[in-house]
């Protein structure tokens, strides 16, 4: 696989670089090329900076990203960046900010309607736990399915009592790439405090519903929270002195 750094021309934009990654003999990626998408942006990490860079300026794109983004109940900011029709993907900027200790992350296992591979822009990395269903051993979970209802797309819908095993656990550390098919259940969480950010390289939805498990007594009701364009402007600032000081000569 080439990890062939773009060279940004002044009339292409970075998005438009990451579709030329993905496109292949089918309008719609699948997994090898969202993972060569990821890999071109890891190997661009300066272009990454400047595109992002651009964003934050433009009050108009700011606004818009504000609102198809949000925060995460566990406290992570989950923005997307741009969105593709042709090939059909998303460029998606996953944030835990600095804290006093480690955020819980995507602490409930749970699948995706969708593939995607993610690089680990800055911070030490990500911690995951994948797991499967088990008739034997194992912990208790409750079974919700996430999209089943057309009057609120993203309310949880009760789906049976199952057991669960561990399968893996993997960790992906600052720099390295991780893909994702919709098979994998996992809970995902930054391995310390510090500022953490993945890119992430979302392909097209390729189920209708996906599964979210909840410890009994543990509630269903985690809204998320709106992300204002001043949090993605502090967000996207800190992010940047990060990069900054990485990428330096």
């Amino acid at each position: 696989m080439s990890t062939t750094p773009f060279v940004v021309a002044a009339d292409q934009s970075f998005p438009r670089l990451v579709a030329e990654a993905l496109r292949g003999n089918d309008s719609q990626p699948g997994l090898a090329q969202l993972e060569a998408a990821a890999e071109h942006i890891r190997a661009s990490r300066r272009a990454f900076a400047a595109w992002l860079r651009d964003l934050a300026a433009d009050d108009t794109a700011v606004a818009e990203i504000a609102k198809r983004s949000y925060w995460h109940p566990n406290g992570f900011a989950k923005i997307v960046l741009h969105t593709g029709v042709e090939p059909e993907f998303r460029i998606r900027l996953h944030v835990w900010p600095r804290s006093e200790t480690p955020s819980d992350g995507e602490s409930n296992p749970h699948s995706h309607r969708w593939e995607f591979a993610s690089h680990v822009l800055t911070g030490t990395g990500m911690h995951m736990v994948e797991f499967a269903e088990t008739a034997e051993g194992g912990r208790p979970y409750q079974r919700y399915r996430y999209g089943t209802d057309p009057a609120n797309p993203a309310a949880l819908v009760a789906d049976g009592e199952v057991r669960l095993k561990r399968r893996g656990v993997p960790h992906v550390q600052s720099g390295d790439v991780y893909t994702c098919d919709t098979s994998i259940v996992h809970t995902v969480r930054p391995i310390d405090a510090g500022l953490t950010a993945t890119v992430v390289v979302q392909g097209p939805r390729r189920t209708p519903t996906t599964v979210v498990y909840c410890e009994p007594g543990e509630s269903d009701d985690q809204p998320n929270v709106d992300l204002t364009e001043a949090d993605f402007g502090k967000l996207v600032s800190e992010l940047l002195v990060s990069l900054d000081r990485e990428v330096a000569p």
